[in-house]
């Protein structure tokens, strides 16, 4: 589990042989995982590809009345759909037994895949918090960091920061066969960085600890630090909020629910991976049982995980109004044109575009 692989156990390449009760271990996985994980698997390829595809597409009909936030929405919805894309391949990994049929390049692009996806979108939550920090706490003095042309630069950013992170897996990642078990798996190679195992020991849990610490504790760190601030600013004014500051604190709940669903479904699987990284250093018991709960986890706790990649558009339809009148913008719109005759799409366009700028 050295990155953040659906599929991959978190035991591949840990020497059990040099353990005193290795003999008594049964690291062997839960045998109904191996139907109900590509199930899930697909469910999660189901709903956020429809979720996120509408996402995007409402993203970027609205061209002319985007907020700040609806670009890093679109972007996160951009992130998790490339990510649900390669889910039917690892459900195929995993019903058949953890065999990789799809070859070296399609083993290397997928892992990259799913750790772009990761950071890309913690990332671009800890954006979209410290956008509200400064529309919020700074409302006044920040109008010249929150351009069009700062989001921008922001996103660029964001998107070379995830491609560097998670290019260790791009290039280290591959394909080895198994003789014994006439099987291919999809796994970390370290042999271009590391001579000994000792080394390869310290890679992997070096990865695994980057991973969680760039990828989920210190954003999430910077989230919540941009909250506190806005709780006491918002409470200070609590009484006083004019019309344009209620739409703020609306626009404020739906990207806090967003940052708390996030947590709730990464924090599972990063509790897993760094238990498992300390592990192969010795900082935490390495008994068989301890080991075997974190095999068994791994699995649930990565899908548990993925699933919040299709849960963001659902959250935006159910809590932000704005959100959902640009949907029914695009409803009105495609029913006029299957529907309407020319002379009356105009007049149905400038009332779907009413409804969208009264919320």
């Amino acid at each position: 589990m050295d990155e953040m692989d659906p599929t991959e156990s978190p035991y591949e390449y840990y020497d059990y042989e040099e353990t005193e009760n290795s003999s008594m271990c049964d690291y062997s996985e839960w045998s109904p995982s191996y139907s109900v994980i590509p199930v899930l698997f697909m469910l999660i390829f189901i709903l956020g590809l429809s979720g996120n595809g509408v996402v995007i597409f409402t993203v970027w009909r609205a061209q002319g009345k985007r907020r700040a936030t609806d670009v890093y929405i679109g972007n996160l919805a951009l992130a998790d759909l490339t990510f649900v894309l390669t889910l039917p391949l690892w459900a195929v990994y995993t019903a058949m037994g953890y065999h990789w049929p799809f070859g070296v390049a399609m083993c290397k692009i997928s892992s990259f895949v799913v750790l772009l996806n990761m950071f890309a979108s913690v990332f671009c939550l800890t954006c979209m918090s410290y956008d509200r920090y400064l529309a919020i706490v700074h409302s006044l003095s920040s109008t010249q960091l929150r351009t069009r042309g700062h989001t921008q630069a922001s996103l660029m950013v964001i998107w070379l920061l995830s491609v560097l992170l998670a290019a260790p897996t791009l290039i280290l990642r591959t394909t080895k066969y198994d003789a014994t078990s006439n099987r291919t798996s999809c796994a970390m190679d370290f042999s271009l960085v590391a001579t000994n195992k000792k080394q390869e020991v310290l890679w992997i849990a070096g990865l695994s600890i980057s991973s969680s610490l760039l990828g989920f504790l210190l954003p999430f760190l910077a989230m919540m630090m941009c909250y506190c601030f806005i709780g006491c600013t918002v409470t200070r004014h609590f009484n006083t909020l004019r019309k344009k500051d209620q739409r703020k604190r609306r626009l404020l709940k739906i990207i806090t629910t967003l940052v708390v669903v996030f947590a709730a479904c990464w924090i599972p699987f990063h509790v897993v991976k760094s238990a498992d990284a300390l592990s192969y250093l010795h900082l935490v018991p390495d008994t068989c049982a301890f080991l075997r709960f974190l095999l068994l986890a791994h699995p649930y706790a990565t899908c548990l995980a993925y699933l919040n990649s299709c849960l963001n558009p659902f959250l935006y339809a159910f809590f932000d109004l704005h959100f959902r009148s640009q949907c029914l913008c695009l409803l009105n719109l495609k029913k006029a044109l299957h529907a309407s005759p020319a002379g009356s799409l105009s007049s149905q366009k400038t009332e779907a575009q009413s409804l969208a700028t009264k919320v």
